[in-house]
């Protein structure tokens, strides 16, 4: 089964999800607490935003990451979603010290919205392999307590997709070639890209 393109933004409302992330991040510099957009103007948002929709909200400064925070499943509007996650890319990612007021000035900031996951079934790991879209798929693998996911923009990181596997292998806490000793779950998604 293939994952369904079901959400699509245009330009002005991938910019609105930038500047969003922006203003959540702003607001709690000045503020330490989470914005919280007025009813008259969440009223006036487009349809999309007020749809249950997950998101991630990946920051960085000089191509290098500063931040990186987000939900796999939905469990609010994404509004929300963008809001709550760029705070906590800025200020609780824990591979970092909260970002500060000079930082801010010099990042910028991705939006993946997810599209919803969906198990990738396989035989095996050659099947496996042959069945992952290089450059398009985010991947969620799971065995027993440990599971990790790459969004599909780590891609442009890493160049094979037996690499791929193996780093998302070592990131949820496996061994790297786990998924070809054992049949892993695995589930697959895409997403909808916004930056600056």
């Amino acid at each position: 089964m293939n994952v369904k393109e079901e959400f699509e933004l245009s330009d002005s409302e991938k910019e609105f999800c930038v500047n969003l992330a922006k203003k959540s991040i702003n607001f709690s510099l000045k503020n330490r607490g989470l914005l919280q957009l007025p009813e008259k103007e969440v009223s006036s948002l487009s349809k999309k935003f007020l749809e249950k929709k997950a998101c991630f909200v990946t920051l960085m400064i000089n191509k290098n990451l500063r931040g990186c925070i987000g939900h796999i499943t939905a469990i609010q509007p994404l509004f929300k979603d963008i809001i709550e996650n760029a705070r906590l890319a800025a200020f609780s990612d824990p591979r970092f010290n909260p970002l500060n007021g000079t930082e801010f000035n010099s990042i910028t900031i991705e939006v993946s919205i997810l599209t919803n996951p969906i198990d990738l079934e396989y035989s095996d790991s050659s099947d496996l392999l042959k069945k992952i879209v290089k450059g398009k798929d985010g991947l969620i693998i799971s065995k027993g307590y440990n599971s990790a996911t790459f969004l599909p923009s780590v891609w442009d990181e890493i160049n094979s997709k037996e690499e791929f596997l193996s780093h998302l292998c070592l990131k949820a806490g496996l061994l790297p070639n786990e998924w070809k000793l054992s049949h892993l779950r695995v589930k697959r998604y895409h997403s909808i890209k916004a930056k600056e």
